[in-house]
């Protein structure tokens, strides 16, 4: 990275008490954020830097603080920050670390999630940890292969369950969520749930869903029919779960190359939208009748398969990277699945945030882009130079962007 830190930014409009960025994928984990954007000056102030090691989980903000993890000496450590300044508050190591050997490097890759007083994190190996946000104490744990039957296995696994299991090969990724006094978890254990709701203060097990693995892919919470659920892409299959008592509400086969998928499930007009890289996007209508739950593709498009990163819906209309080599920045109408456009010359990933009629992409080689969220045709209204490679997504937060690359964090001012 550039010693100036950094050569621009992005001015936007926020409003006077903005949201913070405490999940993943933002206040509604939507890839939606309350600005308008303006411009890319190129003049940004940069508040502060601070160096990281290893990692591609997502910063994220709450409570004047920026929770990131990161690798040292072997474990995935959770470190907390002052907002303003960037001085370390706390660090508390939140498991084991592992050796990968891939293109993106060792070091954690679950996105942290705060809520209320209360920070969650998640290791690629499976320890779940509630730790407190003023301090970093751990006020409750659990663990994936100790205490539900999942152990993780590593990319060099000779063991044949190994195989039927991306997430315990390669990382236990999928962000959990919170719904009320809930948090559910992607637990993955094929014999002791699935899927584990707990409550989110003492860390009690309220229910378990599914035997099956997981894959990558974060949770998500929305009302479909009438009725709240979970929404959670396994390994296998796609499933709606009742929020209260942990019923499968409705539950549809998936079967993706090597059980791997990233995406995080779509929810939007009684509808859940899905991709993989050997799965083309599917758009699933969610019903019900007397009869129950009733679930069936609306739509899919076996030539746009997405890999890495999760589209953002704006005006009916999805926008993100997939079709052709899988690195062409694409629109697609929802109601169709229509390919309304297709822009070649982008890397495997892409962080894509809306802004109102307008989009930032943060793409891997730490290019900052603004498009207008047009159906019509890819505009491009500026690109800046923001980081080094990364494949984290950025946080944005009270007129200011907040985003790590391989070895520095920093945060810039993109309005007031």
């Amino acid at each position: 990275m550039k010693t100036s830190l950094l050569l621009a930014a992005a001015t936007l409009t926020l409003p006077a008490f903005a949201a913070d960025w405490a999940q993943w994928r933002g206040p509604n984990r939507d890839g939606h954020v309350a600005a308008t954007i303006a411009t890319l000056p190129k003049e940004p102030k940069t508040l502060w830097s601070i160096p990281v090691g290893n990692g591609q989980a997502s910063p994220i903000v709450a409570g004047g603080k920026l929770i990131y993890l990161d690798e040292q000496g072997g474990q995935e450590v959770a470190h907390a920050v002052d907002l303003k300044t960037g001085k370390e508050l706390w660090h508390a190591a939140v498991g084991e670390s592992e050796a990968f050997s891939n293109a993106y490097g060792t070091g954690p890759r679950c996105t942290p999630l705060v809520d209320g007083d209360r920070v969650y994190t998640q290791s690629c190996r499976g320890a779940f940890r509630c730790l407190a946000l003023a301090d970093g104490r751990t006020l409750w744990q659990t663990d994936f292969g100790k205490d539900w039957a999942a152990p993780f296995f590593g990319n060099s696994s000779k063991d044949p369950e190994a195989r039927e299991t991306a997430s315990r090969r390669h990382g236990n990724n999928g962000s959990p969520v919170i719904d009320g006094d809930r948090i559910f978890v992607p637990v993955g254990s094929p014999t002791r749930g699935t899927l584990v709701a707990f409550d989110k203060q003492s860390g009690k097990v309220l229910w378990t869903a599914g035997k099956e693995n997981t894959a990558y892919s974060s949770l998500m919470v929305g009302t479909l029919a009438g009725t709240r659920q979970v929404v959670h892409l396994t390994g296998d299959s796609l499933m709606g779960v009742d929020v209260a008592g942990g019923k499968i509400l409705w539950q549809t086969p998936v079967k993706t190359g090597a059980k791997r998928h990233v995406l995080t499930p779509i929810l939007a007009d009684n509808s859940v939208t899905i991709s993989s890289s050997s799965v083309g996007l599917t758009k699933f209508s969610i019903s019900k009748d007397s009869g129950g739950f009733k679930v069936g593709p609306a739509w899919k498009n076996d030539k746009i398969k997405v890999t890495l990163a999760t589209p953002v819906l704006v005006s009916g209309h999805l926008y993100g990277l997939g079709s052709g080599a899988k690195t062409d920045f694409i629109c697609v109408d929802f109601k169709t699945g229509e390919l309304k456009w297709s822009q070649p010359g982008f890397g495997d990933y892409a962080a894509v945030i809306a802004a109102g009629d307008k989009l930032l992409v943060q793409d891997m080689t730490g290019t900052l882009l603004l498009l207008q969220a047009s159906p019509e045709k890819f505009a491009e209204l500026g690109r800046i130079q923001v980081c080094g490679t990364t494949w984290s997504h950025p946080a944005i937060a009270d007129g200011k962007i907040y985003q790590r690359d391989k070895k520095q964090l920093f945060a810039l001012e993109i309005g007031k």
